[in-house]
């Protein structure tokens, strides 16, 4: 009997199913964020953020702005409002308040790629260590040189607190407590923790923090200023400029004086600011008539000519002492800051011109 060939089965394939797409996730548990200027970029992927006792009590949207540094707060707030993050798996507003252990879910995010940054070289690395006068798990405090800016940016490359982060690699957290004028020298706070940046930023708005300001002003300060109460507004320049003046539209402010030293055609005050606007002791002092020395804002160019010519290199405004509460201990301390060399130069020549006379 014949045997027919079997006939070949038509080719079966499975049935394709539908494949969903799943980012990636990461999840680690974050305090502290890390800071962009010491870590490159990562491709987008979810986040799951486990919220440490440092970040217990913040809101919601300060704490995603601080783990996207550079995204745009409109995105920050885009994304709480579309539900796209999460806390402990549930809906949230830009104001919920966190809590140790909660569970941030941050969705991904595409960051426009950035320029290399100029890294701080190790010189200057050093100058600033050196210049760290006090130091504890919480916090330090810098005696910032004249000339260098607490941050970067307006076309600089980077900053003091920049520089300290690249001198501290493994820093969790390091950010200002305050600012100081670029060529104002002096006192400037740094919080390593964010509890400490609380503790000592709620200090400051409860006026418990004192600073106190030495300046050398032209004229002779008359003993019966001992304060200035002028309203202090911002301004634009028609170059861009941003400056202060003393204007009834403006802001209250408040700076206490005393005088310390006379010298020929200068005085050594002490300014100690009540309230802390922009430029505040600087234009104070020239509102009074008396601009601090090597200022290229608020002195007048002939004032400031005849300062140069007699060999002043500076603005003469130094942050010089601090009366503060230690955020772990609550115990009192007061810090205080030596002149650096252009400024006690420039304070030996005036004593030298007074021995003369």
């Amino acid at each position: 009997m014949a045997r027919h060939p079997r006939p070949k089965k038509p080719d079966r394939k499975p049935p394709q199913q539908a494949v969903r797409s799943r980012p990636n996730e990461r999840r680690r548990t974050a305090g502290p964020e890390k800071h962009p200027e010491q870590h490159g970029e990562s491709r987008p992927e979810v986040q799951w953020v486990t919220v440490d006792e440092d970040g217990a009590g913040q809101r919601v949207d300060n704490f995603l702005l601080a783990q996207l540094r550079g995204v745009p707060k409109s995105i920050v707030y885009r994304i709480v409002r579309k539900g796209e993050v999460r806390v402990n798996k549930g809906r949230v507003k830009p104001d919920t308040r966190l809590k140790a252990g909660d569970e941030v879910r941050i969705p991904p995010i595409t960051r426009k790629e950035k320029p290399p940054q100029v890294a701080p070289g190790s010189r200057v690395q050093g100058v600033i260590e050196q210049a760290v006068i006090f130091e504890n798990e919480h916090m330090l405090v810098v005696n910032k040189p004249s000339g260098i800016a607490v941050h970067g940016g307006s076309g600089l490359s980077f900053g003091l607190i920049e520089v300290l982060r690249s001198a501290r690699p493994e820093a969790r957290f390091l950010e200002l407590v305050h600012r100081l004028d670029r060529d104002t020298s002096g006192l400037v706070m740094i919080a390593k923790k964010r509890s400490a940046l609380r503790f000592l930023q709620d200090d400051l708005r409860q006026k418990r923090v004192q600073k106190f300001y030495h300046a050398l002003v032209a004229g002779d300060w008359s003993s019966s200023v001992s304060r200035v109460d002028a309203p202090l507004l911002r301004y634009e320049m028609p170059n861009g400029e941003r400056r202060v003046k003393v204007d009834d539209e403006g802001k209250g402010s408040l700076t206490t004086f005393r005088c310390l030293k006379r010298f020929a055609g200068y005085s050594l005050v002490e300014a100690s600011p009540v309230t802390g606007r922009t430029h505040q002791i600087r234009v104070h002092c020239a509102f009074e008539g008396h601009p601090i020395a090597g200022d290229d804002k608020y002195m007048d160019d002939v004032s400031l000519k005849a300062f140069r010519a007699a060999g002043g290199q500076r603005l003469m405004l130094h942050a010089r002492a601090l009366e503060f509460r230690l955020p772990d201990s609550g115990e009192k301390v007061r810090l205080e800051a030596p002149y650096d060399e252009a400024f006690e130069q420039t304070l030996r020549l005036l004593e030298a011109r007074n021995r003369k006379s």
